[in-house]
């Protein structure tokens, strides 16, 4: 007899449920040839003593592997091997070898899409990573919500979740986001006014692609998101540039840009811009939303990490104010989360929604019901709440700490203001040390820089990068200044 002691190793740590572990380990045996068709195996009771389980665990193995066809009772004789093994072989409909389907580039007409994903390489064990400005995945309360994911999946409702028609959300998640969007950020909205998307990205790819066509001007900031000036490129949009100082985008020259060009769009993050992470001034504020009642302008409003901000109370969005059903709100979970949970929401006037809506449906049938439940519960437990104050006071002090290093050891390296907020530094790094050259040096050392960086082409002239701190323990922060140093100063 085959030693299935030693064949078949048992993770205990593993979430998946031992048996599934034993059939799952007794299919591999099966097709790698191992175990060959019509082999008899070990009766349950043998089969535990060996693998030191209870016999339940065995007979619900065993039946998994009986209802996929791999194996057989035969009565009173035993179990064995299926002698057919429900193995799929594809027939070519083409006589000869393989067919080289996909060796050639194609040669019909498909669009150009503007890229945005930066390839690295392979990270190691040792490297240090320096994101764009995530959160701490160890903060984030994965114990809550798979609790209440593994509630949901043994409760009575779950097939009905499983297979919920789409209504732009689960109503749960539509009601408890509503609740808490009008109590921390001065909404008044109502279900009508909300379509929950895959993160924030697919919001800002929708509102774009219900409003522009190609020809239309977007105003945009200088520097700007780059994932959302690439999503206005696409829908064929001419992008108008809007200088950004310390207190945000210059109004004044969205200003004359609107009583000089057909503005169509205007791309705004007021809150903690992206990259720089400045915070428009209140004076500004009012200004803006002026002209764009003026101007009936529509706007979208990115708000993706409105909940830290740590000199004072966050700025509440220009959502917030009167602004004559003209901003679209963007915003998402996903900041307060961690970057897997892709929960994010568009906000707009009801009818704006209701083909909001129509058109995630052509591209995505229904959002991840049992993620969006789990999220509805811990926001209505007031999990979440107790989360963002946890997140703000530990990424307010690493805030602090990166800042307090940053200006003793590189203030002559690079330059930056302490945010009010968010997860990032903008580091504009001297002109003496060009970006281009830093980001492969810190690589070869083990410093992974992943954040947004403006060096090339016309963005040279910022050869600044987001330093994610967030996400940081103090020793790998500080080990990571120490890698600029060493850069710098050979």
């Amino acid at each position: 007899m085959l030693p299935f002691k030693t064949l078949i190793v048992i993770d205990e740590r593993s979430t998946t449920a031992v048996y599934r572990q034993i059939a799952d380990r007794l299919i591999v045996l099966i097709t790698e040839g191992v175990i060959q068709p019509g082999t008899f195996l070990p009766s349950t009771r043998e089969l535990a003593v060996m693998l030191d389980k209870h016999r339940n665990t065995i007979v619900a193995a065993y039946e998994e592997l009986i209802t996929q066809d791999w194996i057989e009772t035969l009565p009173r004789i035993g179990i064995r091997v299926a002698l057919n093994l429900p193995l799929i072989k594809p027939r070519s409909f083409q006589e000869g070898g393989k067919n080289h389907t996909y060796s050639s580039p194609a040669k019909f007409y498909f669009k150009q899409v503007p890229g945005t994903a930066v390839q690295h390489p392979l990270l190691k064990r040792t490297s240090i990573l320096v994101n764009d400005g995530f959160p701490d995945a160890d903060l984030t309360p994965f114990d809550s919500m798979l609790k209440e994911y593994r509630k949901l999946l043994q409760g009575t409702k779950v097939k009905r979740l499983m297979s919920m028609k789409d209504f732009g959300g689960t109503p749960a998640l539509k009601e408890s986001t509503v609740n808490f969007l009008n109590g921390s950020r001065g909404l008044n909205i109502s279900k009508d006014n909300l379509l929950i998307t895959r993160g924030g990205q697919m919001a800002i790819y929708l509102a774009a692609a219900m409003i522009l066509k190609p020809g239309d001007n977007v105003l945009v900031s200088d520097p700007s998101y780059y994932v959302a000036d690439a999503v206005f490129k696409q829908a064929g949009a001419n992008l108008i540039r809007i200088p950004v100082d310390k207190e945000g985008m210059d109004v004044e020259a969205v200003e004359n840009a609107l009583k000089n060009f057909k503005i169509n769009l205007l791309y705004t993050i007021p809150h903690h811009h992206h990259p720089t992470t400045v915070t428009m001034s209140q004076s500004r504020r009012t200004k803006l939303l002026e002209l764009i009642r003026s101007y009936q302008l529509p706007v979208i409003e990115d708000d993706y990490d409105y909940d830290f901000h740590y000199s004072n109370s966050p700025v509440l969005p220009l959502a917030s104010s009167d602004h004559g059903s003209n901003v679209l709100y963007v915003g998402s979970f996903t900041k307060l989360l961690a970057p897997s949970c892709r929960i994010g929401y568009l906000i707009g006037p009801a009818n704006f929604i209701t083909q909001a809506t129509n058109l995630k449906r052509l591209i995505d049938l229904r959002g991840d019901t049992l993620m969006e439940e789990a999220l509805s519960s811990i926001i209505n437990s007031g999990e979440l709440e107790r989360h963002i104050k946890k997140s703000n006071k530990i990424y307010s002090e690493r805030c602090d700490q990166t800042a307090r290093a940053m200006n003793d050891q590189l203030a002559d390296v690079l330059d930056f203001t302490k945010p009010q907020g968010g997860m990032a530094l903008w580091l504009k790094f001297k002109a003496a040390y060009p970006l281009g050259d830093i980001i492969p040096k810190a690589q070869n050392l083990g410093l992974m820089l992943l954040g947004s960086a403006y060096y090339e082409g016309a963005d040279q002239i910022h050869n600044g990068i987001r330093f994610g701190f967030a996400s940081l323990k103090e020793a790998e922060m500080q080990h990571a200044i120490e890698i600029f140093r060493k850069i710098t100063t050979q």
